[in-house]
């Protein structure tokens, strides 16, 4: 028997080294995840948001309820996207998700507060992610203490240094319970979606190569659209009874509203499950094993976890994290479905977010076929 020996040790050692520098991909993900971590939690996830967007439904333009308007734009927690003088305008806004809250000045109301009558002020907040506006309406409770107190002078004066002088109502719209549960099982179905369709497609290929079988692909008179169709159509149908199972436990164990219709859900459903097949077939023409394919879904699952809103408000993340934010396809069928399950949301509602999924889906498949290889090398 041969004695311990160094020199053997220090041969395969920088054999090791070697290999780990010739297989680039996973260098890359050795340096790149922990960085693409820590400048994630580090600069992209805020879990106090802030300017968030609001409109202003006015229907009294008197002194009152401009110091009100003028008290939310200089509150950090509120950015003024919209004024309009129809509540249900305002509402439609915060339906199609395009507002976290409506602020309603109602009629009279400089005439009420002079008589006295405590007109209401209405806060109406999108509580589909409770987490996105609790400390935005924490900070409405105590601005509308502060708001009047310049104008209350002269024979108003007295009622200064006393609670405002109108009702500060709050609405939360379409979770009025805040149930967590609401906003973060649909948005599980996403997320479970993302990881099982890359996984199992991103290794379509790099089986083939690794069991010696890709050969006999090449040699099959199909062409390169016809042997990714072909690879992708039998999983949308496990995403579509995956998505079956989780909707079944998110509507009899969690009891999760589904007020939209099913089938533009179903819809909308195909379209995402074809987009996250798209990029794990994408993966499987990069990768040159099945351990770099699975790498790289890795790297694509980080961003979708931390970047589409499941995990930390969307609306709290600086704008460049909202821009890679918005590339991603889980944070579009987020909007999706918690507005058709929660909002009662139809097409033109989903459309903003729709349209980007299917062109993400043209993109990954056009950059699969591009990046075929036709031969083994």
């Amino acid at each position: 028997m041969r004695g311990f020996s160094l020199a053997r040790i220090w041969a395969i050692l920088v054999k090791e080294m070697l290999q780990m520098r010739r297989d680039r991909i996973t260098m890359g993900m050795i340096l790149g995840v922990p960085l693409m971590q820590l400048c994630l939690f580090g600069f992209a996830i805020n879990l106090n948001p802030k300017a968030l967007p609001t409109a202003v439904s006015i229907a009294d333009h008197g002194p009152f309820a401009r110091s009100i308007v003028a008290a939310l734009r200089n509150s950090s927690y509120f950015d003024i996207v919209a004024e309009t003088n129809s509540p249900a305008e305002a509402r439609a806004l915060l339906q199609k998700g395009r507002v976290l809250f409506v602020v309603e000045i109602p009629v009279n109301f400089t005439r009420d507060i002079l008589r006295g009558q405590r007109p209401d002020l209405l806060l109406e907040a999108d509580a589909t992610d409770p987490a996105a506006g609790g400390f935005a309406m924490s900070a409405f409770q105590g601005l509308v203490q502060t708001a009047l107190r310049d104008d209350l002078k002269g024979p108003l004066a007295a009622r200064a240094q006393g609670p405002p002088p109108f009702n500060a109502v709050t609405h939360l719209l379409y979770n009025p319970e805040s149930n967590t549960q609401y906003s973060i099982v649909p948005g599980l179905l996403a997320i479970i979606l993302t990881m099982t369709m890359v996984l199992m497609t991103c290794l379509a290929l790099t089986r083939e190569r690794e069991r010696g079988t890709y050969e006999n692909l090449l040699a099959m008179p199909a062409t390169p659209i016809e042997i990714m169709l072909g690879k992708i159509a039998p999983n949308v149908m496990v995403g579509a009874i995956q998505s079956a199972i989780i909707l079944l436990m998110a509507k009899f164990v969690f009891a999760v509203p589904m007020a939209g219709s099913g089938l533009l859900l179903a819809g909308a459903l195909t379209v995402y499950i074809v987009a996250n097949l798209a990029v794990g077939y994408t993966f499987s023409t990069i990768a040159d094993s099945q351990l770099q394919a699975m790498q790289m879904t890795t790297f694509f699952l980080l961003p979708a976890i931390l970047l589409s809103g499941f995990a930390f408000p969307f609306a709290g993340m600086p704008l460049w994290a909202q821009y890679i934010g918005e590339v991603l396809p889980a944070t579009h069928f987020l909007r999706i479905i918690r507005g058709i399950l929660l909002k009662d949301n139809g097409l033109p509602e989903i459309w903003p977010d729709l349209w980007p999924l299917l062109l993400f889906t043209l993109g990954a498949g056009t950059i699969a076929l591009f990046r075929f290889r036709r031969t083994l090398d």
